[in-house]
């Protein structure tokens, strides 16, 4: 059970599937016009991940090597058609047209088949349904939080609602694709930043002496063959 939580909180930071593996760059991108879009993206993934990773675990040791990559993408898309229908009857139509094609894109999302792949299929179902939501949360939190500052940004709104009522004119470059390469470039960095600022203090990451840089270090150059 120790290990289940630590896969889901591995997923929301440590492993955080847009910030530090950087997958899912597509709807990261294309949906995060707004908060609300980023939430309801974010927790179809959940979905589709816990549901995949649990089925495919269980089935991993019936399934032949050859064919596995063809059983997992159908095992997603049977989670993938079942979110589709569940969010086309109880989902505002607004959402999931906002939505659109993405949602069945979830089948080929690299985040998706690459933890039933790389995690689902070597572990248990337990641990595979955790590290399933903690990948999903981490995700969806990622986009919530883009979506947030792309909306507030844009139209001083958060969730829909006028935040700064005064604000008459929308801003247009951080609801245009290029806004969120920008917005997401600057929480990467600052990501990075904390990161490398934590290992340092931790005394894990190697700083060069005084004076020393590539050009004197040979640590890296590779030993001539004879």
């Amino acid at each position: 059970m120790i290990a289940a939580l630590k896969d889901l909180v591995h997923g929301i930071w440590k492993e955080n599937p847009v910030l530090v593996l950087l997958l899912g760059t597509c709807p990261t991108l294309a949906l995060t016009t707004s908060a609300v879009n980023g939430v309801g993206m974010g927790l179809a993934v959940v979905f589709v991940l816990a549901g995949s990773n649990f089925v495919v675990s269980c089935i991993k040791n019936i399934v032949p090597q050859k064919i596995r990559i063809p059983v997992y993408i159908v095992v997603i898309a049977t989670f993938v058609t079942i979110v589709d229908f569940l969010l086309q009857a109880y989902a505002p139509a607004s959402l999931y047209e906002a939505l659109g094609i993405f949602i069945p894109l979830i089948v080929v999302n690299c985040i998706v088949l690459g933890r039933a792949e790389a995690f689902a299929s070597k572990n248990t179902p337990l641990r595979s349904v955790f590290d399933g939501i903690g990948m999903g949360l981490g995700f969806t939190l990622t986009l919530t939080m883009l979506g947030m500052l792309r909306e507030f940004a844009s139209t001083g709104s958060l969730f829909g609602v006028k935040v700064i009522t005064s604000w008459t004119m929308d801003f247009l470059l951080p609801a245009a694709p290029p806004g969120a390469f920008i917005i997401v470039g600057c929480i990467l960095g600052i990501r990075n930043y904390l990161t490398r600022r934590a290992a340092i203090k931790a005394g894990k990451l190697y700083i060069p002496p005084a004076g020393l840089d590539c050009r004197h270090c040979m640590i890296c150059k590779p030993e001539k063959v004879d």
